[in-house]
């Protein structure tokens, strides 16, 4: 399998790793259809494990070789990926502003971004959407910087996080499904919905991947910004979501187990 990814273009191998994230999120979701109501407390976990996944592949898949291939350059080995990071940082804030959003979990009064009229069930999946463009363009970074032929910058990794991300990925499709259904919408339309979240990462992936194949002197800051990006979305998003019933030791422990297994995935398998 990993010969075939080989000799594929990187842009390829992007598309195939995010089709392969959003059909996991599909999964996640498609869980509405063979129960009709899951635990908050399950479901809070998971979403600390999500968390938890997503803070350590920023840091292992992203960040630390994002330092790694900036050491021995003009620029301090610090400054490409911090840079990057900002500028990820920056980016979702400015989407976060402008895009009409709900966060899981939170009132119809709640709603941020421009002043809008859309339905609850629109603003839960664009709250979704939001969290997955950073995803989609960690995967298609990591791909396109396959290219450029560093040690830092292999296909085992590339493969990792795409795996890491959609394990992460299968709370989310719940996390949109099951409140969809329980506002009393159809289990075909909750299921729609939940993976539609996933769309965009396909789309994001073919991004970062192409921009960095174009450019390889922008790839430890585009790693570093795909970065930023994630931890935006986790601490402004994920955590909170996930600790606003009153669950924290187990969303804390969710948390933890899910940044240990992006670990040992990351260090033990590329």
């Amino acid at each position: 399998m990993t010969d075939f990814l080989f000799n594929l273009h990187p842009v390829v191998q992007a598309l195939l790793a995010t089709l392969f994230t959003w059909t996991l999120t599909a999964i996640g979701a498609s869980v509405v259809f063979f129960i009709k109501g899951m635990s908050r407390k399950l479901l809070d976990t998971m979403l600390g494990f999500a968390a938890g996944v997503m803070i350590a592949a920023s840091y292992w898949s992203l960040l630390a070789p994002a330092i790694e291939m900036s050491k021995g350059k003009d620029l301090p080995a610090w400054f490409p990926p911090v840079t990057g990071f900002l500028l990820g940082t920056i980016f979702l804030r400015g989407i976060d502003k402008i895009l009409p959003h709900l966060h899981l979990g939170s009132p119809i009064a709640e709603v941020e971004g421009i002043k809008t009229s859309w339905q609850r069930s629109t603003l839960l999946v664009l709250a979704i959407t939001l969290h997955n463009i950073p995803e989609g363009l960690a995967v298609g970074v990591a791909f396109g910087g396959t290219a450029a032929g560093l040690p830092s910058a292999t296909l085992a990794g590339a493969i990792v996080l795409a795996v890491g991300i959609g394990l992460q990925n299968l709370p989310e499709g719940i996390a949109v499904s099951m409140p969809l259904r329980s506002d009393g919408m159809s289990r075909l339309k909750s299921f729609w919905y939940g993976q539609l979240s996933g769309m965009v990462e396909p789309v994001a992936g073919i991004i970062g991947a192409a921009a960095v194949t174009v450019s390889l002197g922008m790839l430890p800051y585009a790693m570093g910004f795909a970065a930023g990006a994630m931890i935006f979305v986790t601490v402004e998003e994920l955590i909170p979501e996930s600790q606003r019933y009153g669950n924290t030791d187990l969303a804390t422990f969710g948390a933890m187990v899910g940044f240990a297994v992006m670990m040992v995935l990351d260090v033990g398998f590329s």
